[in-house]
């Protein structure tokens, strides 16, 4: 079905977090919030399709001496580049042939720049989820409708050979989940107690600010443990989550996020004979999903890290995050001795479906063989970011999926109260109302059981069933970095 980009517009509307939230080698208090609208002719059939993201630095490059306010720069110039690239490529017969045609135009175009894969693509994933978003309402489908009809034109054979012959629909489930298990993240300054919550982080919003709290309030089941590498330090804090997960009686699992932190095998390797050398942590770690990206993406998907993971007999499971940067990086993980890699809205949509594909099918291949597709996620919210990559792990049936921009932010208190009332009124299943010790009113995510429901987003066209008007928020040519009022 004939398709091409008619026009493009960034807002921005800055969030600032209700608690500090450590990742990697930043610790995140606020960020930018860019929304996407563009208009998009479908069939001759003019619709608006949205898309959006929190711009969180040190995730997409992880380099220590930029400033925040140049990654942010950055990540702005690489989506600007990628709604220009995927105009300028005109009409094209499918989605699937206007995403690659934008997608081989920004990668020329990023070759003239110093931007790794991860961060040039992230460009083309906002275009590409807003224009899908478009499809989707000029067509009167669902995201889940489309990837089963194929009508977004997939052919998966060209991002993955070996798949060749195969749509989505013969690897796919045959309908959406109705329900996704939140998998709890649990970062390195996280307060395990109420105790521990430090007396300038201290929240009076009524939502719970420590484990044991949010626990007690969600009925928590799936935690996401990032370590930082020192094994004393990290087998006493994991000890420590372990009695509070014992002394709660919670039937759990969990996955260990490295964080990069690793620039050879036998470090971490040291990491995880450390961390199984005593009785302690025994039942802790038999519960373990998987560790993810625990080697540093410069090194990850190298030959000598390939030959010392599939020499490591007794390995435990590892998947890739960061290192998924490009369209052959999950191929060359599962040869590499990974038993898989992430998804995430922000590294590709169709990229997504093909690498959810090519784990389907070794799976069938090697019934015997551990293979893994995990969702996770850097502060996802609504109205709009969060529920489109809910509706793609439905569609994809990825059962459990780290879920932390709830935690770390308040709710939806940070949009406007139309908009609040809008994600009320479509989405009541998902999002729940709320109201503090002070009386302010806005909704928060409805973790019920340790799970939410998403239903209403997933027969919602691409997320939301109604997307909010970006111009209400301020235009990028007009957003200055010192808004946020960080250092």
């Amino acid at each position: 079905m004939p398709i091409r980009l008619l026009s493009s517009d960034l807002h921005i509307l800055n969030m600032r977090n209700r608690m500090p939230f450590r990742y990697g080698i930043v610790t995140m208090t606020a960020l930018p919030h860019l929304f996407l609208q563009v208009r998009v002719e479908v069939d001759g059939k003019q619709a608006d399709g949205i898309a959006a993201e929190g711009l969180a630095p040190k995730w997409f490059t992880k380099v220590p001496d930029s400033s925040t306010a140049q990654d942010i720069a950055e990540m702005l110039d690489v989506i600007q580049a990628a709604c220009r690239h995927a105009q300028e490529a005109g009409a094209a017969d499918t989605v699937f042939d206007l995403w690659q045609a934008a997608y081989r135009a920004q990668a020329s175009w990023a070759a003239g720049t110093n931007y790794p894969p991860l961060l040039w693509a992230f460009g083309v994933s906002l275009v590409e989820r807003a224009i899908i978003d478009g499809f989707c309402r000029a067509t009167g489908t669902t995201f889940a409708q489309a990837v089963h009809a194929n009508s977004l034109g997939m052919q998966l054979h060209k991002l993955h050979p070996e798949l060749s012959g195969h749509t989505p629909t013969d690897l796919l489930p045959a309908k959406p989940l109705e329900r996704i298990i939140v998998r709890h993240t649990i970062g390195m300054i996280d307060p395990l107690t109420d105790d521990e919550v430090l007396p300038e982080d201290q929240v009076d919003d009524g939502l719970p600010a420590s484990l044991d709290a949010s626990i007690q309030a969600y009925g928590l089941t799936h935690f996401k443990i990032k370590i930082g590498g020192d094994i004393d330090e990290d087998s006493a804090r994991l000890q420590r989550i372990a009695a509070l997960l014992d002394e709660r009686n919670v039937d759990y699992r969990h996955t260990l996020d490295g964080n990069e932190t690793y620039h050879n095998v036998d470090d971490f390797r040291a990491l995880w004979e450390g961390l199984n050398a005593g009785p302690a942590l025994d039942s802790f770690l038999q519960r373990l999903i998987f560790v993810e990206q625990p080697f540093h993406r410069d090194i990850a998907l190298s030959q000598e890290v390939g030959a010392a993971l599939l020499a490591w007999r007794e390995r435990p499971p590892i998947i890739i995050d960061e290192s998924d940067g490009e369209l052959s990086s999950a191929p060359t993980a599962l040869e590499s001795g990974y038993v898989g890699t992430s998804h995430k809205n922000c590294k590709g949509i169709f990229k997504g479906i093909a690498n959810t594909c090519l784990i389907r099918h070794r799976q069938r291949q090697q019934p015997d063989t551990l293979h893994i597709i995990s969702a996770e996620d850097l502060c996802n919210l609504g109205p709009v970011a969060l529920l489109e990559d809910l509706a793609v792990l439905a569609t994809l049936g990825i059962e459990h999926a780290e879920r932390n921009g709830h935690h770390y932010f308040a709710g939806l208190s940070m949009l406007p109260e139309d908009v609040q009332a809008q994600i009320l009124a479509a989405h009541g299943d998902l999002y729940r109302p709320h109201t503090t010790p002070g009386g302010q009113r806005f909704p928060t995510l409805a973790v019920q059981n340790g799970a939410v429901d998403v239903g209403s987003v997933t027969a919602a066209p691409f997320g939301p069933k109604t997307a909010p008007d970006p111009s209400q928020f301020t235009p990028v040519s007009e957003w200055e970095f010192a808004s946020l009022g960080l250092d």
